[in-house]
Parts: C-alpha cells; sequence; structure tokens
C-alpha cells in the first residue's frame, strides 16, 4: 500500500521547542514505520505570514498531486483559511495543532482576535485534526471542531536513568525552557529572589534567540535580582549534555503561563525528577499524580512557597522523586506515539471533505 503523507512545516524543523521535536519524532518515527515522507518548509512568518508567504504556501500546496494526504502544523494552518478551504476538496487535508495560536501569550489584541477568527475557519475545512493533548481537544471543541474529527496523539518520551542528584548542595534546580514570555521566566525569578537564605542553583536550558527582546529583559531582571551568581542560562544544549544537566538536578521548575501539552515536564518525570509547576493550560494534567507541586500562575509568593518547602525538606523530594520515577515507567514511548499517529492517518485520511468550501466565509 502506498503510504506518502506531505507534511508542511513552518519555519526551521530543527527549532528546539517542545512542538518542533514533536514533529521530527513522529516524522522520523513514520518513516521507519514505512511512510514516505515529503517534507516541505513553509515560511518562518508563520502564524503572522506575509504576503509572500502565503504565495509561496498556496504554490506548494498547488504542486501536491490530487487526492495527497496533507498534514500541516497549526502553526501555519489556523493563519490561512483561504488557502485551505480551496483545497479542501481536492487534496485530503489533516491539521496538527499542538495549541490553539490565540493562545499564545505576548499577542496584541488585534493579533489574538484575528488567530480566534482565521483559525476556527480554517479547522473546519481539514478532514481530521490531530492534537498533543486532551486539553487542547477541549479547547477545539469551543472552536466548532466536531468531536468524531479529533484525534489525541500524546508526545512519547525516551527511557531515561534515574537523576543522581539527589541531596546536593548547593541544591540543583533545572528549567528546560525557551525563553518566551509564556514560559514564565520573570515570575521564575522573582520567587528564587526571595530564597536567598536557602542553597540552591539553578539552570535555564532553552534558546535565547527565539524572542531576543523578551532574552534581554530576562538577563537585565537576573542582574537587576542579583542573581547572576545563582542562575545561569545555557542556551541550547546536545542532548548528551542535556542529559547530564537532568542527571546531576534535585528539582525541576517550570513558570509557563501556558502548555498545550508540557513535553519538559514528562522529560522531568522520566528521570525522576520533582517538579515544581505553574497550571498554566495542560500542564497541570500533564504532571502525574503526587510528582510535584502544582502553583497557579503567575502568583509569585505560591511559587516561592511551594520551592521553599521542597528545598528545605529532603523528605518531601524524596517522596515526590519516587513517585515521579514510578509515573515514568507507565509513560508512553515515541515508538507508541508514532504506532497511535499512523493509525490516526489512517484513519481520518478516509474521511470525507467535511463541507462546501463555498460555505466557508473567508
Amino acid at each position: 500500500m502506498n503510504r506518502t503523507l506531505w507534511f508542511l512545516i513552518p519555519g526551521d524543523p530543527d527549532t528546539p521547542t517542545g512542538g518542533y521535536v514533536y514533529d521530527r519524532r513522529i516524522a522520523a518515527g513514520l518513516v521507519e514505520s514505512g511512510w514516505r515522507i515529503e517534507q516541505r518548509r513553509l515560511d518562518a512568518s508563520f502564524p503572522q505570514p506575509s504576503r509572500a508567504a502565503l504565495e509561496h504556501a498556496r504554490q506548494m500546496l498547488a504542486e501536491i498531486p490530487d487526492e495527497a494526504l496533507v498534514l500541516i502544523d497549526g502553526l501555519a494552518l489556523g493563519a490561512m483559511p483561504f488557502l485551505v478551504r480551496d483545497e479542501c476538496r481536492r487534496l485530503r487535508l489533516v491539521a496538527l495543532v499542538h495549541h490553539p495560536l490565540a493562545d499564545e501569550t505576548g499577542l496584541a489584541p488585534t493579533q489574538r482576535a484575528e488567530l480566534e477568527d482565521s483559525e476556527p475557519r480554517a479547522l473546519a475545512a481539514v478532514r481530521g485534526t490531530i492534537v498533543t493533548s486532551r486539553f487542547t481537544a477541549v479547547r477545539l471543541r469551543h472552536y466548532g471542531v466536531p468531536v468524531e474529527r479529533l484525534r489525541v496523539v500524546e508526545p512519547g518520551v525516551d527511557p531515561s536513568p534515574r537523576t543522581q542528584g539527589i541531596g546536593g548542595n548547593p541544591l540543583s534546580l533545572i528549567c528546560v525552557a525557551t525563553i518566551t514570555e509564556r514560559k514564565g521566566h520573570d515570575i521564575l525569578l522573582e520567587a528564587l529572589a526571595g530564597l536567598r537564605d536557602l542553597p540552591w542553583r539553578l539552570s535555564c536550558i532553552g534558546d535565547l534567540d527565539r524572542d531576543p527582546v523578551w532574552s534581554a529583559r530576562i538577563l537585565e531582571q537576573c542582574e537587576r535580582l542579583g542573581l547572576t551568581d545563582r542562575v545561569r542560562f545555557t542556551g541550547v544544549l546536545s542532548l548528551q549534555i542535556l542529559e547530564q544537566h537532568y542527571q546531576s538536578a534535585d528539582l525541576a521548575v517550570l513558570a509557563t503561563r501556558f502548555e498545550g501539552y508540557g513535553m519538559a515536564v514528562t522529560e522531568a518525570v522520566a528521570y525522576g525528577l520533582p517538579m515544581v509547576l505553574t497550571s498554566g493550560g495542560a500542564a497541570a494534567e500533564t504532571l502525574p499524580d503526587g510528582a510535584g507541586i502544582l502553583v497557579p500562575v503567575d502568583d509569585v509568593a505560591a511559587l516561592r512557597q511551594a520551592l521553599r518547602s521542597l528545598l528545605s525538606d529532603p523528605e518531601k523530594r524524596a517522596r515526590l522523586a519516587e513517585t515521579a520515577w514510578r509515573a515514568a515507567l507507565t509513560l508512553p514511548s515515541w515508538s507508541q506515539a508514532v504506532r497511535a499517529f499512523s493509525a490516526v492517518l489512517d484513519d481520518v485520511g478516509t474521511l470525507p471533505a467535511p463541507l462546501d468550501p463555498a460555505s466557508i466565509h473567508v
């Protein structure tokens, strides 16, 4: 059987964020399982595409043969509803949505309104929509996506050795997140500024170039709070060096304002690390019960208290770490995620086009 998938991804597929990691791992796994992947790169300006970016996308879609199965990453799909409408009968279009575009932090009100309008219209024209969490599936139901056209395929995790860092002095904290407003480093630094009486150090591991303006603000804040001797921003690390950081860590922390899933959460759990986490988006559902402490989004006092309770109580850290390690043994592997994704493609790819293209208002 010919199982060919055209996969359209905006920007650099090697971008070190959770969404792009998901795309890469799924694509590689599909190839290993016998799929032929025709990956195409859309312009990096999505989800705020330039006219040239939209014209490039139109030409790219036009060159795909009739009846082809086409998977479009939601970072682009939601911003081009009229192109999706024009091709939804000729091509078997499937959306891959990591989280609704309008849920991104830091958008101007006009940008948010535009995305809240355009993404539902784009999703109305695809055969099926794959999301990476049950939380996002519920969000898209509010966008009018029919439940029969929604499928959840959560990310997998790699088997990891259990962390050896429990009990260090100073204690080692790790935060794995791209330096953007949504990830809440500003809140984390404010919380840690009130914990100078405790011995700790923090490694912030993540891309500083994704949002240079925000990164500069965070680095300035770190200096202003007098934390530069305790907080290190490493940038992007190789997988080998990242594993070394996980292995030597005592506690993971993420002050995120919103997650469509939260791959950094399950990654920490896979190492048996206890975690302090804010309950933004799907993050609260991703953290296994008893594997960490959840606090409200943007609540500096609550985050500081949660960190203090674990930094000063080795027995509590050990209990949470044991629960995290037991939970790690139940997490899905990437091979399981790929098998589920493949089955979903076989399923939704046979569904009829959802509506008359002319009925989509653009």
